[in-house]
């Protein structure tokens, strides 16, 4: 195999799929990157069993076969390449990859690329595409992805995220036990009602290589087991999570006793500076004193205490609540309405941060602020 291509394309494509290279592995060979040229096309391709990643380069093919390098050792290289042509070249026993840029020239030990897992076969099995801008799923998964459980903590459900397709709608929705994140967006064209589990783990990659653009599109496909997104010549293939994610509707309730609006920038900077006397070993309350005109902010830890308060516009009867400080800041931190509106029943109920029209839902549960 022989090819030559742009150091700045094969450094693009080395990023992409350099995030399905596990960590760790049972089989050495998927440390590696498997380089492909064939049919007039050059593929990167990484997989770690649970999510694969593919993607296409720009370049010349001068002669065809393949070559699974050790993604960390061809990574490094690659990025200390000079900017300018870079040639792959590879012996007929797939043992020696001579790489070679302006006056460089590395040669290091391959695998066959025969011995390399290859994407899952998918294509006799793929439903209609969901169809979906790349800005618009990243956005949805910024705005929830901070809910997704980061351990099993028994059920590992909760470590993915539910992609909730109904009535042309789709709705992005995680959890961790203490807090829920719904995010939804209307779907182009007439997509089947489905319900997905993505792992976070897929999700937390693939936001790092979408593109920002509105006009970039991008195509969803699923399987029994899997689900696929294509987009720029590149493939994202990961596992679905098993099992029936929790029934999200009977958690969110209509019914308030007490609702305040405010502005979503001064309440951000309040919960900022109160998270400045936390810490992990001692959690204290964010406690909220909501009263006419006003709510007191208040927090009291080892470290010192904090009073502040801010104007709303309140309807109900006054209410004392408290929170973790930290679960307040990662939802507003992604709403991006200048107002924010909370709904809250008791201090032992969940509150609920939305907006009016139900584009996204925050519930956070309350903690016992006896002590403050």
């Amino acid at each position: 195999m022989k090819i030559t291509c742009e150091k700045s394309e094969l450094q693009k494509g080395v990023n992409i799929v350099s995030k399905a290279v596990p960590s760790t592995t049972t089989m050495p060979v998927l440390y590696c990157i498997l380089i492909t040229a064939k049919d007039d096309k050059i593929i990167l391709l990484a997989n770690d069993m649970e999510l694969a990643i593919q993607t296409e380069l720009e370049g010349t093919i001068l002669s065809e076969g393949n070559v699974a390098l050790n993604a960390k050792v061809f990574s490094d290289i690659v990025h200390k390449l000079e900017d300018s042509l870079v040639s792959i070249e590879v012996d007929e026993n797939n043992l020696l990859t001579t790489i070679t840029c302006e006056k460089s020239e590395f040669q290091i030990g391959g695998n066959d690329g025969d011995e390399f897992v290859d994407l899952p076969d998918y294509k006799e099995q793929i439903a209609s595409p969901i169809l979906i801008s790349q800005f618009t799923l990243r956005e949805l998964i910024r705005q929830t992805i901070f809910c997704v459980a980061t351990t099993e903590m028994g059920n590992k459900i909760m470590m993915g995220e539910l992609f909730d397709i109904k009535n042309n709608e789709l709705r992005v929705i995680a959890l961790d036990g203490h807090r829920v994140a719904i995010r939804k967006t209307a779907l182009k064209g007439d997509t089947p009602d489905k319900k997905l589990v993505v792992p976070g783990k897929t999700l937390n990659e693939i936001i790092k290589i979408l593109q920002s653009d509105i006009n970039s599109s991008l195509d969803i496909y699923y399987t029994q087991n899997h689900i696929i997104f294509e987009f720029d010549k590149t493939v994202v293939v990961s596992r679905l999570i098993e099992g029936e994610f929790f029934h999200i509707d009977t958690m969110l309730s209509s019914d308030y006793e007490t609702k305040i609006s405010l502005n979503k920038k001064n309440l951000l900077k309040s919960v900022e500076r109160a998270i400045l006397l936390t810490n992990e070993a001692d959690k204290k309350p964010l406690v909220l004193d909501i009263k006419d005109e006003v709510v007191e902010i208040k927090l009291k830890s080892a470290i010192g205490e904090l009073y502040e308060e801010l104007y709303v516009s309140k309807e109900g009867r006054d209410l004392t609540i408290g929170f973790n400080a930290k679960f307040v800041l990662d939802a507003l931190r992604v709403i991006d309405d200048e107002e924010v509106t909370m709904y809250m029943s008791n201090s032992k109920a969940p509150c609920f941060i939305r907006d009016e029209e139900y584009n996204y839902i925050y519930l956070i549960l309350p903690l016992n602020f006896a002590t403050i």
